[in-house]
């Protein structure tokens, strides 16, 4: 997820942040962010909601086409 990782910099959004919000350990979120396993849809809104609100979900959720693939 470029996409995400990219405005995590531009926002200063940190994965404790993020592991705050969706409430599961830091190694869950990295997982997530890595593609490793899938943010529930439920996560990856509250994550929009309460960082990103300037970001199109669609954008900011896009898989990688490199791992995707």
């Amino acid at each position: 997820m470029l996409n995400l990782k990219a405005e995590m910099v531009r926002h200063s959004i940190t994965v404790p942040d993020i592991q705050k919000a969706i409430g599961c350990s830091e190694k869950t979120v990295r997982n997530k962010i890595e593609e490793r396993t899938e943010f529930t849809l439920t996560e990856a809104f509250r994550i929009r909601e309460l960082f990103f609100r300037d970001c199109p979900f669609e954008y900011l959720f896009k898989p990688d086409k490199k791992k995707s693939a």
